[in-house]
């Protein structure tokens, strides 16, 4: 079982709300990668949290180079796997950024069918996606959620027949089920019923896991992404909290 952590960025060179340099938010992402590493996180991922709003499935240059530089000071600093999500949907940026940076796998929110967005809908690439993968990084493992948080399935589409179509038909390594938005928890029986469809396939919790939470979910999941409640407050945009951090490892019974 893992436990992955998340380093949300603020806002990047280019998005409307950026004001820090980009060196205080390498040295951010530093503290937080380490206040993980110490508590006893396997991996952790990269987002593009703070650059809202988001392009749907094309960020500009910019956005790549930033959270290459980012990643890239990261890696050379830790032995933890790290993970690269570029939202909204920007899997081929987040394929590129793992490339250049030797990242270990990419988060894609829609790699197939479509979803209604606040960017409107997105829909999946997965052909672009696994044959981009499989020219500049083989080993770069490909975690696609079903059915989204912050979106809404086309009327119709079940959890189901949309986990089935992904774990038979996209390219995906593993699936990631989450809750309907940031930090808002998954339902253990959405969980179960995937994880009985995808078989040998890993299966992954995407949101909202807790303290109280952790256990129950790590024993169907393979792994689980816990990034607001490792915050301080509890806040998605405040630095890692290392009590919070370390309590969550020992409620999962992971030793450190």
């Amino acid at each position: 079982m893992s436990i992955i952590g998340v380093i949300h960025l603020p806002p990047l060179p280019g998005a409307p709300a950026h004001s820090t340099p980009m060196l205080s938010i390498i040295d951010a992402a530093r503290r937080d990668a380490s206040t993980l590493a110490e508590a006893g996180f396997d991996a952790f991922i990269v987002e593009n949290y703070g650059d809202a709003p988001f392009f749907a499935d094309q960020v500009p240059p910019v956005t790549v180079a930033a959270m290459t530089s980012v990643i890239a000071n990261l890696a050379s600093e830790t032995d933890m796997d790290i993970g690269v999500n570029v939202l909204r949907n920007d899997g081929l940026a987040a394929l590129a950024i793992a490339a250049a940076t030797t990242a270990d796998f990419v988060r894609i929110n829609v790699l197939s069918g479509s979803m209604f967005t606040d960017q409107g809908l997105i829909t999946g690439r997965a052909a672009e996606v696994v044959r981009l993968r499989d020219q500049i990084c083989p080993d770069v493992v490909i975690c696609a959620d079903v059915m989204v948080k912050h979106a809404t399935p086309p009327a119709g589409l079940t959890l189901r027949d949309a986990a089935a179509d992904l774990i038979e038909r996209s390219g995906a390594d593993a699936v990631i089920v989450s809750g309907p938005g940031t930090g808002k928890p998954t339902a253990l029986d959405d969980l179960k019923a995937v994880a009985k469809l995808a078989g040998e396939m890993p299966v992954m919790v995407g949101s909202g896991v807790t303290n109280r939470t952790i256990a129950k979910m790590l024993e169907v999941a393979e792994a689980v992404i816990v990034g607001t409640a490792s915050k301080v407050d509890g806040i998605t945009t405040n630095p890692v909290d290392p009590k919070r951090a370390t309590a969550l490892v020992k409620a999962a019974g992971k030793e450190r």
